[in-house]
């Protein structure tokens, strides 16, 4: 059987592909289990659905097109322009992408004329006249968000509307809005609006084949789903981020099926150096900001730069913090270990899909508890609280100096038996880098007191709108938020740790059972040891070099040299050389001559099919000396032996890519939190206005020290240095109007927060 996609791409992307190889028979195989997989799951919408959005966006068209005709009447423009007038409707996001799943909402964007004002034609009128419409259901405009939408259901379908007014006075119907021209002369919300139109039509002409682009990426957004890694305001990565990783990953695979993109994916992505880019093309300077930490000390502070490929090209990840980080990484981890296990036929999809069991993972919990008076207020009030989730998690990393991590559950819980009512959980772990020392714990009340003044900025608070903030320990979870009220039973756990087993390598009897069933595979890399010892006892006067450039198609590349991959030289070459593998996306092969001179006489190195890719480069040294003829990796290695080097080349390409390490620089975002003011900045950097004294009713958390609660003989000790499972202890009263509020009808509540490990310096600077 053919292998299907294999074809001679154009280049894609900043680097050339890591691997051109087309997909084995198991890949295809692998391919249609996928699929049947994603479809058994549900992720794609039926005919009827697809049609009825459709329908939607057509009538919304015609909407806007009402909308503007009566806007250009009213501002007194004459009959021919008003019959002239015009708006447009475009998509974007999951949908435009076309990986949208069932009941999935539909971003979509309005492009208006120049005398379509947001503030108030977009605002005030398009509002009311949708709020006159039966079909439109759970209306909520948002103008103060950092991308200002209009939220609301039409038809069932749930659609989010943004605004661009242009610097045009008749919007064309064919008009192109990809083109940089279109930014000219337009506010920086509009810039925003249209950024998400223009880096999703850019993402898909930067893919060499979007259908199995399109596979990988819903699959993608399913497993961050499942493993709770999919929301963007709790700090993780959303749907423009995962589509940006895929997409950067079919560039570097391009002849790549998705089951082999999927295990690409997690294999890369182990392996990057963050805080080094993803960039799917080359940054494009021009008038409006970009992101360039060359120039601008906020982006160097970013932990996971994610590129927007569009202009102005920005970083889509600014919301990711060292905790949601390290989250990522783990999970990267996992994923990695389970491909290599689906490989020697030791796991499955369903295992790489499993159910992140946030609720069993933690001892010790935050839970934020939100209420309103009405539906109306509580969908705003969650919509504000939400935007400063986030805060928290930054502000609990700065204070404890990276010490205590926290992991912010991405969705929500509804308390039925509640009115009104919505829960968010955040787990609390020490970051396992930190020494133990007894009797120390986390002091973090001016944490928690800075995050309700930052939550009663809220200039639109009404009262019933309330939050409290409490922490709770793993075996208090309320049942609410488990599936049908019924808690499970705990799964068992690796010694110290907070993740299940499940969540760690996928077992360590499957490292065994590979290494014992993969005979072919560990007889080629002791073959390849062999060979290489071989080479160091016959090179002993030669030079070793353990950093070395390489010139490549014009550009000097820096590598790590550690690269092993050995190349068989002929028997009667009188040159004794090495031979250290270099990937610059060919790996070059650098000899190290006797006297010194480092020199590059051939690319050279084996794709996933077994047969060597080469390519000439010039010498790296000014000394043209004799050069030596190498053998194709290929007739040396069987099948598997080639396997494994691939693995190993691709290991190095990828280090290549992924950039220079960071060398344990410490990032902060300390300038995304309050200024010294004491004033909250938006993701734009304006600042907040209001008074706490309009905010709501916000319950305080203390954090108390050994000596002020207990004696420190009663905390108990876990292995690894594990969380302490707490003592329940009062908490203050509820904070209002800037004040303690002695409250005699609120019931205890939940524990106080005290950890068996050390803060070194507490948050107030002072002993408790």
């Amino acid at each position: 059987m053919a292998n299907p996609g294999v074809t001679n791409v154009q280049q894609l992307g900043i680097t050339e592909p890591i691997s051109l190889a087309g997909p084995s028979e198991i890949d295809i195989t692998k391919t249609q289990e996928l699929e049947k997989f994603l479809l058994g799951v549900g992720l794609y919408e039926c005919p009827a659905e697809a049609v009825s959005r459709e329908e939607v966006l057509g009538r919304l068209d015609q909407i806007v097109k009402t909308w503007v005709k009566k806007v250009t009447r009213n501002r007194g423009y004459n009959d021919q322009l008003v019959q002239e007038a015009n708006a447009k409707i475009y998509t974007f996001g999951s949908y435009r992408l076309g990986v949208h799943g069932p009941g999935a909402d539909i971003d979509t964007l309005c492009v208006g004329p120049k005398h379509a004002t947001r503030e108030e034609d977009f605002f005030v009128e398009l509002y009311g006249m949708l709020t006159e419409m039966p079909e439109v259901s759970e209306l909520h405009p948002v103008p103060d968000a950092h991308v200002p939408v209009m939220k609301f259901k039409f038809c069932g379908v749930s659609i989010d509307l943004l605004y661009a007014k242009l610097s045009l006075p008749i919007i064309p119907e064919d008009l192109d809005i990809s083109q940089d021209a279109i930014l000219q002369n337009v506010d920086d919300q509009t810039v925003r609006s249209l950024n998400g139109c223009r880096v999703t039509d850019k993402i898909l002409h930067l893919v060499p084949n979007v259908q199995n682009f399109r596979t990988t990426l819903r699959c993608m957004r399913f497993w961050a789903k499942r493993r709770g890694v999919y929301s963007n305001v709790a700090g993780f990565l959303g749907g423009i981020n995962w589509a940006l990783l895929v997409a950067r990953i079919c560039q570097l695979y391009p002849n790549a099926l998705p089951s082999m993109l999927v295990s690409r994916f997690f294999r890369v992505y182990t392996q990057w150096r963050w805080p080094n880019p993803v960039m799917l093309c080359a940054i494009e300077e021009g008038s409006l900001p970009i992101w360039d930490p060359r120039r601008n000390h906020r982006d160097r502070l970013h932990q996971m730069p994610i590129i927007t490929p569009a202009y102005p090209c920005m970083n889509s990840s600014y919301n990711v913090s060292s905790s949601t980080l390290r989250v990522m990484t783990e999970e990267f981890q996992r994923g990695h270990e389970i491909c290599e296990a689906m490989e020697l036929n030791k796991a499955d999809w369903n295992n790489l899909f499993e159910q992140y069991p946030f609720f069993d993972a933690y001892k010790n919990y935050l839970q934020i508890e939100i209420s309103a008076e009405n539906g109306d207020d509580l969908r705003n009030w969650k919509g504000w609280v939400e935007s400063r989730l986030r805060q928290l998690t930054l502000k609990i990393e700065r204070h404890t100096f990276g010490m205590l991590q926290c992991h912010p559950h991405p969705g929500d819980f509804s308390d039925k038996s509640k009115r009104c009512h919505c829960c968010y959980f955040m787990g609390l772990q020490r970051n396992q880098g930190v020494p133990v020392h007894e009797g120390e714990q986390f002091d973090i009340r001016a944490t928690v007191e800075e995050f309700k003044l930052s939550v009663g900025m809220y200039t639109l608070w009404k009262p019933g709108m309330e939050i409290y903030v409490s922490h709770i320990r793993r075996r208090n979870i309320p049942s609410f938020v488990f599936p049908g009220g019924v808690r499970p039973s705990r799964s068992p756990k690796v010694a110290g740790e907070g993740r299940p087993v499940s969540n760690k390598r996928v077992s360590n009897s499957a490292k065994a059972e590979k290494s014992s069933e993969s005979n072919v595979e560990v007889d080629a890399v002791e073959k390849g040891r062999k060979r290489r010892r071989d080479d160091d006892e016959s090179a002993t006067n030669i030079k070793s070099l353990p950093s070395i450039g390489a010139a490549a198609n014009g550009r000097i590349l820096e590598g790590s040299g550690d690269c092993s991959a050995s190349f068989t030289r002929p028997s009667d070459s009188n040159t004794t050389t090495t031979s250290t593998a270099m990937s610059v996306g060919n790996m070059v092969d650098a000899l190290i001559l006797q006297d010194g001179a480092i020199k590059t006489e051939q690319v050279e190195y084996i794709n996933e099919e077994g047969n060597p890719l080469l390519s000439e480069v010039p010498s790296l040294s000014e000394n043209s000396g004799s050069t030596v003829n190498l053998l194709p990796i290929s007739r040396t290695l069987s099948s598997d032996a080639a396997s494994f080097c691939s693995k190993e080349a691709e290991q190095c390409a990828t280090d290549y890519i992924s950039g220079p390490s960071a060398g344990g620089e410490v990032f902060s975002e300390l300038n995304e939190l309050e200024d010294e003011s004491g004033s909250v900045q938006d993701n734009g950097g304006n600042t907040m206005e209001g008074s706490f004294a309009e905010s709501s009713t916000v319950k305080q958390i203390a954090v108390l020290a050994t000596n002020g609660a207990g004696s420190s003989s009663s905390i108990g000790h876990f292995q690894n240095g594990g969380l302490e499972e707490l003592e329940p202890a009062d908490l203050t009263g509820s904070f209002c109007n800037g004040h303690a509020v002695s409250n005699p009808s609120t019931t205890q509540r939940k524990p106080l927060i005290r950890l068996n490990l050390t803060s070194l310096v507490k948050a107030t600077g002072e002993g408790t």
